[in-house]
This record gives structure tokens, sequence and C-alpha cells, in this order.
């Protein structure tokens, strides 16, 4: 079940699960990798995908930039220190050293390879570490579609609903295996740092959540005014392995018990029934939710892009939204990456 695209170097403590919706394009899931690949979250965490279908348009790109991956951290490998600070990519993230918190065993992903010679004669400050890449299609994870008999079965499920009838199978089977999980959308949201720092120090119960800030219409008789109001932003989610599937199994309920109440089955949104939920203290007493009093910035509104000449590439956030305007901003970042002569030779778009 499932595809490997990129077995790990050994076990990891964290575990990214995005999910892709039906709107993905391919150089969206190109950009998601690209920056992910160049995040030290990436050298501590296992990352799996959860696809509306097969695609082998998105295999190939997975695996495009699993081999990029590669040979950017072999051939930044061989550069010096001095030149490492004029690079896109730090290698160091991907050297494997036991202050990490990584295990030490195989990774749960594929069957266990016997190590050769060469590998074991690798020393501590040359060798690299960096988790496995798996996919899963929605068929896979909810072969029942265990959904459509409580929404509107004249229409598809759309994935930001049917994602989380596959949290159960998938982070039921791993949750011996992992500290800490975190679930994204990876068309809305851009993972270029390390966001789990904010709850690795927190208990198994406590889960993350960003806040998204939405416009509103309120109506006076003739006259309107708007308004804005802070919403728990379901996009990315992170926290203990124990509380972030409370969480996940909670919504799912949720879903399936507002679904029975509506007579408008095709009027649920994600958005507004994972908040009702994120209210509601008494269903999530085992959760320790953690509310992020910061939004999100979007890429196109981000001034903390480094790419001056002779230093190294950096976005000074964990996390970023994609924002609505984006397709311009897409192109500049991928663009400003390939101006690194090691990227331009290696990414195959540069």
């Amino acid at each position: 079940m499932g595809s490997l695209y990129r077995r790990g170097t050994n076990s990891m403590s964290d575990l990214i699960v995005g999910h892709a919706v039906e709107s993905l394009t391919c150089y969206e899931l190109k950009l998601f990798l690209r920056l992910l690949y160049r995040s030290s979250l990436s050298s501590r965490s296992d990352l799996a995908f959860i696809f509306p279908s097969k695609s082998a348009a998105f295999d190939n790109i997975i695996l495009e930039e699993n081999d990029a991956f590669l040979k950017l951290a072999t051939q930044y490998g061989k550069l010096n220190h001095s030149t490492h600070l004029m690079a896109s990519f730090d290698v160091t993230q991907f050297v494997k050293s036991s202050k990490r918190g990584n295990g030490t065993g195989e990774p749960i992903w594929g069957r266990r390879i016997r190590s050769n010679s060469s590998e074991e004669m690798e020393t501590e400050s040359t060798r690299q570490s960096y988790g496995s890449v798996v996919g899963f299609d929605v068929q896979e994870l909810d072969p029942d579609n265990s959904l459509a008999g409580f929404l509107d079965p004249d229409n598809s499920l759309p994935m930001s609903l049917r994602r989380w009838a596959c949290y159960p199978m998938l982070l039921g089977r791993v949750r011996r295996n992992f500290k800490h999980i975190l679930l994204v959308d990876i068309k809305d949201i851009l993972l270029s740092g390390d966001p789990l720092g904010r709850v690795r120090n927190q208990t198994p119960e406590s889960v993350s959540l960003s806040t998204l800030t939405q416009s509103i219409t309120i109506r006076h008789g003739k006259k309107t005014q708007s308004t804005h109001q802070k919403l728990a932003n379901p996009a990315i989610i992170m926290g203990g392995a124990r509380g972030t599937r409370r969480l996940s199994n909670a919504m799912l309920t949720q879903i399936v018990r507002a679904a029975m109440q509506h007579k408008k089955k095709n009027s649920l949104s994600e958005l507004g029934l994972f908040n009702q939920l994120v209210g509601n203290e008494f269903i999530l007493k085992n959760v320790n939710l953690i509310m992020s009093v910061e939004s999100i910035p979007e890429l196109s509104s981000l001034t903390g892009l480094n790419f001056k000449p002779g230093s190294r590439w950096s976005i000074n956030h964990t996390l970023i939204r994609r924002g609505t305007i984006n397709k311009d901003v897409n192109y500049v970042v991928t663009k400003l990456l390939c101006l690194f002569p090691l990227n331009s030779t290696i990414n195959s778009d540069c």
C-alpha cells in the first residue's frame, strides 16, 4: 500500500502529513518540496502525502525533486565552509548528530537495507540524515469512503473534508513511531523552516494552531459594515502525536455530527466545522490547544526574503501562506533559487 518515493537514512521523531486538494498544480507541489527540502525540518521528519487520486505527474515531480535534493546535498557537502555561507542550501542541517533526537534505527517505510562497508566507515561529521517520503491516495487510506453516506452522495467529497477520514488509518499505524505530527495543506502553506520547534517541549497532548484573519460584512438595516475576525486555521496543525491524533478523530466526528444535523449537506465547510470544534472545550478536554496570536504571513507580503549576492538564501519565517494572488510570486521565488550556480545546474527548470 502506498508509494515509497525516498527511503530516509534512519528513523525520525517527527512526521509531516501533507494533503493535496483537487486544485493543486504541479508547479505548486514543486515549490512546496523545494522549500521544504532546504529546511532543517526535512532532516528530522518523514513526509507522507495524501492525494485525491494517483497522479503520474505528481509522482514524477516528487522523484525529480528528491533526486535534485540528493545531488545538492552531495555537491554542497564538497564545498568549503566559506562557500556554504553564500549558498542557497545549508548542507550542515543534514549532517547526522545525536543531539537532533532522531532515532538510530531503520526507517519504518520500505524494506530493511543492509549497510555496505563504505557507509559503516562514515564518521558522525560526514553521515547525512534526511527523512523518508511516501505517498497514499485516499482510496488506500479510506477504501469505504466512510463519509459518503453522511454527505451529499451526488457530489464527490472534497479533500478538505475527506482527508479527516484518512487520518485514523495512517496516524493509527504510526502512533508508536513518531513523537510529533504536522498536518498541512500543501497548496495553502509552505514550510520554509522548522515550525515544530514550538511544540517539541510541550506535552504529547499539546496541539498548536495558527490563526487566519477573515473579512466579514455585517448589515445594520440598509448600512453595511466590514470587520475582521480571527479564526483557527485548519490548513496547518502541529503538536504531539497523541494530541494531534485526538484532534483529528474529533474533527471526523464533528463532520459526521454536522452532516446529520444539516439538511443542505453541501453547505458544510471545513473552516466553519473546525472552528466550532476548537470552541468546544468539552469535546477537546483531552487536548491541550495552544492558539498562536500571530497570523501566518502571505508569500506576496514578505520583506524577509534574503537573496543579495554573496549571502545565503533565507526566508525569515517557518510558515508561509501562498495567498490568493501568488502566481507571479511563486515564479519569482523559484527563479531566485536558480540564481545560485549549483541550483541552476541541478534543477531542471532553471
